[in-house]
């Protein structure tokens, strides 16, 4: 029974209280997050193919993305500016890894596109 109690009941007392008003101006984070990371789950859940190097990849990858995903779903709704510069490097950084691990492999890079914190740059006619 013990090991039924949930994480919100065994800390209780150890946060502050939310109140209805910040919990529903945080669902939307909660939301976003959430799908990230079932996103990731689903992409971390592929069969073996035999290509272990592979395999690797695919699973990290997934992983690696989730972690983007849910790094931009911070600077979306988050408001501390030393946690949005955090999530800003941890994009960079799992986008760069993901395609060191793509171009180990020899798998073709995907096309650039801007970051969370960019605007496209404008092209001339």
């Amino acid at each position: 029974m013990a090991g039924s109690v949930s994480a919100a009941v065994a800390h209780e007392g150890h946060a502050p209280k939310a109140n209805a008003e910040q919990l529903n101006a945080e669902a939307p984070f909660i939301s976003e997050n959430a799908a990230a990371m079932e996103t990731m789950m689903a992409g971390m859940d592929n069969k073996p193919t035999g290509d272990i190097d592979r395999d690797f990849v695919a699973m990290m990858s997934a992983h690696h993305q989730g972690a983007i995903d849910m790094a931009v779903t911070m600077l979306k709704y988050g408001h501390n500016e030393q946690l949005k510069r955090m999530a800003q490097e941890i994009i960079v950084e799992q986008q760069q890894e993901i395609a060191a691990m793509r171009l180990a492999i020899g798998d073709p890079l995907p096309p650039s596109v801007a970051s969370p914190t960019q605007t496209p740059l404008a092209t001339k006619p």
